[in-house]
C-alpha cells in the first residue's frame, strides 16, 4: 500500500514528499540519488496503477451468485427452464428483454 504522504489520489507521486520520506546513502552522488528517486517513484506509480485497475475490475457487475435466481424468475414467468449465458447483460431490465434468447 502506498504512503498517503507520497502518492496523491490520481496516482501521481509528489516529488517533495517522496524526497522527504526517502533516505539515500550519504555517499551517493547526484546521479545515484536521481536514479534511486526515479526507481522508487516508478514503483509507486506502478502500484497506484495496479490498484486503480483492481478497483475498476471490482466495480464490474457479474452474474456470480445471481444466475440461478434470474433463471428461476424466467421459469416462474415463462414456464420454461432457461440458462443465463455468461455474456448476458447484468442489468436486470435488459436481461429480461432478452430472456427469450436464453
Amino acid at each position: 500500500m502506498s504512503d498517503p504522504d507520497t502518492t496523491e489520489r490520481s496516482g501521481e507521486v509528489d516529488p517533495a514528499a517522496l524526497a522527504s520520506a526517502l533516505t539515500v546513502p550519504a555517499d551517493a552522488g547526484p546521479e545515484e540519488t536521481a536514479a534511486i528517486t526515479a526507481a522508487v517513484g516508478a514503483h509507486l506509480r506502478d502500484r497506484a496503477a495496479a490498484a486503480a485497475a483492481a478497483a475498476a475490475d471490482d466495480d464490474e457487475e457479474t452474474w456470480d451468485g445471481r444466475r440461478w435466481t434470474f433463471a428461476g424468475r424466467i421459469q416462474a414467468v415463462d414456464g420454461r427452464a432457461a440458462r443465463v449465458p455468461d455474456d448476458a447483460p447484468t442489468d436486470a431490465w435488459t436481461a429480461a428483454g432478452r430472456a427469450d434468447r436464453f
